[in-house]
């Protein structure tokens, strides 16, 4: 199983993200008739067989990852223009992990198992989340 870490451009929150997840699908048309929430990206991922319906991708927040929802499926999409692109369907949930800082990047990368940051525990203190993000920005967990 492998996993995929990817940046969560122009959000500064889980709140942020949980707000957008429901709309976004629908400004490229990318709507699969149930409750998913969809990322749409211009490559096919090579490891496409080892995270689907078992890995989860890990998004990025301010310089910490912070949250991973799971990756349902893979599928392809090409527009009016004959461009063929990766729509990354995943579960609408959105599972805190422990903050882990991680700097930028282009594209996503791939995340092995031992690597991830573990789930917060789902009775998580807000406030506990926010200095433990705080605390990952300075680099010391």
């Amino acid at each position: 199983m492998i996993h995929m870490v990817k940046l969560c451009v122009g959000v500064s929150s889980i709140e942020e993200l949980e707000g957008y997840r429901n709309e976004r699908a629908h400004w490229w048309g990318a709507d699969y008739g149930e409750d998913v929430h969809v990322h749409r990206t211009r490559m096919m991922p090579k490891r496409a067989e080892e995270m689907v319906g078992q890995g989860s991708i890990y998004w990025v927040i301010a310089g910490v990852i912070c949250c991973r929802q799971p990756i349902l499926r893979l599928a392809t999409h090409a527009d009016d223009e004959g461009k063929n692109y990766c729509d990354i369907v995943m579960s609408p949930e959105l599972v805190r992990t422990v903050p882990y800082p991680k700097r930028p990047f282009q594209g996503w990368r791939y995340l092995e198992t031992k690597d991830a940051p573990p789930d917060l525990a789902a009775n998580g203190n807000d406030d506990a989340m926010e200095l433990a993000a705080d605390l990952a920005k300075l680099g010391l967990i």
